[in-house]
């Protein structure tokens, strides 16, 4: 029998909200949602309040249907202190770089009992993380990674409420369990398989850690100069994530960098005894196809194997070929959707009242550091992050000083994630014999 029957999901974004829906209809356990209490998480939770704990799941798509619902929360906590009874499963649908804090705040003996964590939208290292924390308070529960969240999930009327809708779904994911076999997965695979999702299960969580397209596509679209000036608010023009230079950040430089990033984390990967990633195929056939008149399935498929130049050059083509949506129809005009119109955000303030950095690249941040960290311990060198690493910080030094006497988040604050890193490649070396990172 799986470990879905008390299922608590920990997180109050519009992601915990889908979540809880499809939990409560399609597998009909207690399904509890906890956040921490926050002004940003007043209005969440007055709204369930108000509605007495109703949530509700509406589709941008009809063909995306199976992620529709309606249901009633079970239980509902206002802050980590306060969770009580016994569950199964918790659900960590918060930022990667959350994880342990939110952990730390539960009750050590709830947490004992607790026999499967599954990271919704983990980064590379996350499940080492957890499984290492978990060890420390003696549990040996199950630890499962998805590569990504399923869709693209957004509140109803842009602020936190009872309401979600989402917009887009994946067609595949990927899944890892510290567990062979696991009764989990096979649950959560025939769970997605019901919402139209495949999910692919791998050897490992490392394994699926990797199967993230924000890992090697993030840092170089948002650590670079052009696209920290206009986030940064020095440029006042709008400008866009997927467009090309001078209306967004792709240049062949950029290219150039995206592409040795991904060699580094594939060293780095094969230096840990794990397979990389076939970057073209991920990007075409996991992501965002384009069409065979655009890239040949022979360069889609033997990208590895090409040289550096020409990987760069396909690289860019597969950029320039999702300016528009190449499956859309086109208007009277002749014109296709608008497909790379993506704005990059700008500095704002939140709701606690304090300046703060848009979520892309703010959470990058944290994935591109603990990468970093990873590699350093196992010996594998990644001159590309540390530039990406190296602009980054540059630039927040340059906006807390730009802000000073001002209210700012901590997200201004050049961090080390010492601790995370110290329980992740702790994990690591008990796996590859690695003594521990002084």
């Amino acid at each position: 029998m799986s470990d879905f029957r008390r299922v608590l999901v920990l997180g109050t974004g519009p992601v915990s909200i889908q979540l809880a829906v499809t939990l409560k209809n399609r597998l009909n356990g207690c399904v509890g949602i906890v956040g921490r209490q926050s002004v940003r998480s007043e209005s969440f939770f007055t709204a369930l309040k108000q509605n007495n704990r109703f949530i509700r799941a509406d589709i941008q798509n009809e063909k995306h249907r199976a992620m529709k619902g309606e249901c009633l929360v079970d239980h509902v906590f206002h802050g980590y202190g306060t969770i009580t009874g016994e569950w199964d499963t918790l659900i960590l649908s918060v930022t990667t770089d959350a994880y342990i804090g939110v952990l730390k705040q539960i009750d050590k003996q709830l947490l004992q009992q607790i026999k499967c964590i599954v990271l919704v939208s983990p980064t590379f290292g996350s499940n080492s993380l957890i499984r290492n924390y978990m060890h420390g308070l003696a549990s040996d529960a199950e630890i499962i990674s998805f590569s990504t969240y399923l869709g693209d999930t957004r509140w109803m009327h842009d602020r936190p409420s009872n309401h979600v809708i989402t917009t887009a779904v994946k067609k595949k994911l990927f899944i890892g369990s510290t567990r062979h076999p696991s009764r989990n997965v096979e649950t959560l695979c025939e769970l997605y398989e019901q919402l139209g999702i495949a999910l692919e299960v791998m050897p490992a969580p490392l394994d699926a850690e990797t199967r993230n397209i924000s890992l090697y596509v993030h840092p170089p679209l948002f650590m670079n100069d052009f696209s920290l000036s206009v986030i940064f608010g020095e440029v006042r023009t709008k400008k866009y994530v997927y467009k090309m230079y001078p209306e967004g950040p792709i240049t062949q430089y950029l290219i150039r960098d995206m592409l040795a990033q991904w060699k580094e984390i594939t060293s780095m990967i094969e230096t840990m005894n794990m397979k990389g990633i076939n970057l073209l195929k991920f990007m075409t056939d996991d992501n965002y196809p384009v069409r065979l008149e655009s890239l040949s399935r022979h360069d889609i498929d033997n990208f590895n194997e090409l040289e550096t130049i020409h990987q760069q050059y396909l690289l860019y083509i597969r950029y320039t070929s999702l300016l528009i949506d190449p499956f859309s129809e086109p208007d009277q005009e002749g014109k296709y959707f608008d497909f790379s119109a993506v704005p990059l955000r700008t500095l704002f303030v939140n709701r606690e009242g304090e300046w703060d950095i848009p979520r892309m690249p703010k959470e990058d941040y944290y994935r591109i550091k603990i990468i970093q960290g990873i590699a350093k311990y196992v010996g594998s060198k990644c001159p590309t992050i540390d530039q990406f690493i190296r602009t980054y910080e540059s630039k927040i030094e340059q906006a807390a000083q730009a802000h000073q006497g001002e209210r700012l988040s901590d997200a201004f604050v050049v961090r080390s994630f010492a601790e995370d890193l110290q329980m992740i490649c702790s994990e690591i070396g008990t796996r590859l014999g690695i003594q521990a990172l002084n």
